[in-house]
């Protein structure tokens, strides 16, 4: 198998790493990938809500379900 074979290699790569993670509904959040499921729910650690480009809330740890996440990209 190739390296982009497999969507979840690409996310454990992406372990203990910033990341940004866009939602459906256009929020943003940036934090450290701590962990995620075969659904691709996710935990966020140091998390921020960004608007603009600029931080918005402090959350910290954060979990976010993987049925409304677009997209999820190193930062």
């Amino acid at each position: 198998m190739t390296e982009a074979a497999r969507p979840l290699d690409a996310l454990n790569r992406a372990r203990d790493k910033r990341v940004i993670v866009e939602l459906k509904n256009g929020r943003q959040y940036i934090g450290q990938l701590k962990a995620f499921d075969i659904h691709v729910n996710v935990v966020l650690d140091n998390a921020e809500e960004r608007e603009a480009g600029e931080v918005k809330k402090k959350l910290g740890t954060v979990f976010i379900r993987g049925d409304t996440i677009t997209v999820i990209s190193p930062e």
